[in-house]
């Protein structure tokens, strides 16, 4: 059974809140400039007049995705339409033989069944990209599902025949505000006083509250 990671949000504040989430930006080797999408956005009532919390949940699973796009990525818009993913294994750092390689394709867009590469660097998965030109562009990274939905984390623009190393980071931002998931953020300022649910350490469940005047408590299960 796959291993669910958890996050659940209690509002102290007075005040109804939106809430967002999104991951660590991965480690890339190959492609350009690193993107982050918003994973999940939700209100959230005050605890004591409503009772609610809010769930987050992410499989342990990672995934290789490709994505495609007419535009460069702007912060605030989709970073894309028509997308595919594939359940990807990570190099290990010792022996083993992975399945942490996939090559994409175009027309139709999708993934290949991943197979094992040999020089893939320890914790990341490689997506290979054959020629194209521009436009369309592709987004090449790592998709994570999030409350039953595949939804692309981070990503990379590809480049035509080149291979893209993706090491994924297993640590989860909550934040206020409202971004759709799916949309491209600003990692930099989004994460700036951010409540940090770190699971790369072992933990899979983190209990986060918003305090009354703003500052965020967490605890890890």
């Amino acid at each position: 059974m796959s291993i669910l990671l958890t996050i659940y949000v209690k509002n102290l504040e007075p005040q109804t809140q939106n809430f967002y989430f999104f991951q660590q930006l991965a480690t890339y080797t190959g492609g350009g400039q690193a993107y982050s999408n918003s994973l999940f956005s939700q209100s959230l009532g005050n605890y004591d007049a409503t009772g609610a919390t809010l769930t987050f949940q992410v499989h342990l699973q990672c995934y290789a995705g490709i994505q495609q796009t007419n535009t460069p990525p702007v912060i605030g818009s989709p970073s894309g339409y028509a997308s595919a993913s594939r359940a990807i294994d990570l190099a290990p750092s010792g022996s083993g033989s992975p399945n942490d390689w996939t090559t994409a394709t175009f027309s139709p867009l999708g993934l290949s069944t991943p197979i094992n590469s040999s020089d893939v660097e320890p914790g990341a998965f490689r997506i290979s990209t054959p020629g194209f030109t521009t436009p369309p562009y592709y987004n090449v990274g790592s998709t994570v599902e999030v409350n039953g939905g595949l939804v692309l984390s981070n990503f990379v623009q590809a480049n035509p025949l080149s291979n893209t190393d993706c090491q994924p980071i297993l640590k989860y931002y909550v934040q206020t505000g409202s971004y759709t998931e799916g949309t491209v953020i600003d990692f930099t300022q989004s994460a700036v006083n951010a409540a940090l649910a770190d699971f790369s350490t072992g933990y899979t469940t983190c209990m986060v509250t918003l305090n009354a005047n703003g500052t965020w408590h967490t605890e890890l299960e």
